[in-house]
Parts: structure tokens; C-alpha cells; sequence
């Protein structure tokens, strides 16, 4: 496993926008998490 990170950690290094892009995948990913999540709640009663 750490040399899965050294690796992303140097192809980032490498390629500094992709930091950027990198960050914004992983802030949207959190953000459709948390939708679905307060979708899936159940109403009860009339």
C-alpha cells in the first residue's frame, strides 16, 4: 500500500494540476455521499 502512495505522491509531484483535480473528485465524491445519504431517509405517519 505505500508504494501505491509513493507512486500517486510522485505522478502528483510530476503534475501539479492534477492536485487540483485530485481535490475537486474527492469533494464531489463526499458531497453526492452526504445527498444520497439524506435521500434515503423514510417518512413515517399520514
Amino acid at each position: 500500500m505505500s508504494q501505491e502512495s509513493t507512486r500517486l505522491r510522485e505522478f502528483l509531484e510530476e503534475n501539479p494540476k492534477w492536485i487540483g483535480v485530485t481535490f475537486s473528485a474527492l469533494l464531489l465524491l463526499s458531497q453526492v455521499g452526504s445527498v444520497a445519504a439524506a435521500n434515503g431517509s423514510s417518512m413515517t405517519g399520514p
